[in-house]
């Protein structure tokens, strides 16, 4: 079933059918083949403003299959005019996931549409664009985490199921993300926010992004309130939630870090692997 919030995808962006294996063609020793594909692993459009991005990638062969690669690669970003803006060495993250990714991070001065490039691409690279903060419909980072009611055990609030994990649903719906905002005002503690439903991601990550956070849950306990809201109110995936349309996104899954006073720090889009999680959750942990 396709979602709503489907990311809109061209050859260059991952994408799984849903209910699809996903196959990842081996390398002979790593080495990638000239003219491979960079794979966007995150949304193109509004999302992102000036200022530090992670813009996670998949490499795929000539002929569009995924392949691995080595634990870190380099490249750099530039305009559509060929000025670069910046370089990067990205990591190989694949931790709990079945198909690797590399984590890109790079400061982006302006509004602008760039191209990221990797020595030996097809000489096309990944197009994506910067918007300002005005465009951007949902929260970013830095803005207040608005206050609404996310379903419980107690109150499903008409979403059914209040999680599609399975085959049990996870234990990240204790509280209302209203009620954990509120009260780490009092208590200090940090919050994390994940949008996700797990029976129909698409981009088949939602499940195992999920259940690395139920992991993090169990590692940390009340360190960190951490919530979870499906995207869908029904188990047929026609009726969008409201916690999701709240904050009017357009993918899935993502996480929010929040401090105690509501800020959004950091957030992760669409996939992580259980290092990039706990590496985060772990600076959220130190400010």
């Amino acid at each position: 079933m396709t979602s709503p919030l489907l990311i809109k995808m061209s050859r260059r962006h991952f994408l799984a059918a849903s209910g699809g294996a996903l196959a990842l063609a081996a390398c002979a020793d790593s080495n990638v083949p000239d003219g491979f594909l960079v794979v966007q692993r995150f949304p193109n459009h509004p999302l992102y403003t000036p200022g530090d991005v992670r813009l996670p990638i998949s490499l795929a062969d000539p002929r569009g299959n995924l392949i691995d690669g080595d634990d870190s690669i380099e490249g750099w970003i530039e305009d559509v005019g060929g000025e670069r803006f910046a370089e990067f060495t990205a990591k190989r993250r694949g931790n709990g996931i079945e198909v690797p990714y590399w984590e890109v991070r790079a400061n982006l001065p302006l509004a602008l549409v760039y191209r990221m490039r990797l020595e030996g691409d097809d000489g096309e690279g990944a197009l994506f664009e910067l918007y300002n903060e005005i465009e951007i419909n949902s929260p970013v980072t830095g803005a207040k985490m608005g206050l609404f009611k996310t379903p419980t055990v107690d109150n499903h609030r008409g979403v059914e199921p209040y999680c599609s994990l399975t085959p049990d649903p996870c234990p990240l719906h204790e509280v209302t993300l209203e009620d954990a905002l509120l009260g780490a005002a009092t208590s200090g503690t940090p919050v994390i926010y994940m949008i996700g439903t797990p029976a129909h991601c698409v981009t088949g990550t939602c499940a195992p992004g999920l259940e690395l956070l139920v992991a993090e849950h169990e590692r940390l306990g009340d360190q960190i309130t951490m919530i979870h809201a499906d995207v869908y109110a029904d188990d047929a995936a026609t009726t969008v939630a409201p916690a999701v349309t709240a904050l009017k996104v357009e993918y899935e899954p993502i996480v929010y870090f929040c401090t105690s006073d509501a800020v959004i720090v950091d957030r992760l889009d669409v996939i992580w692997d259980a290092d990039e999680l706990r590496e985060r959750i772990d600076l959220l942990l130190a400010r």
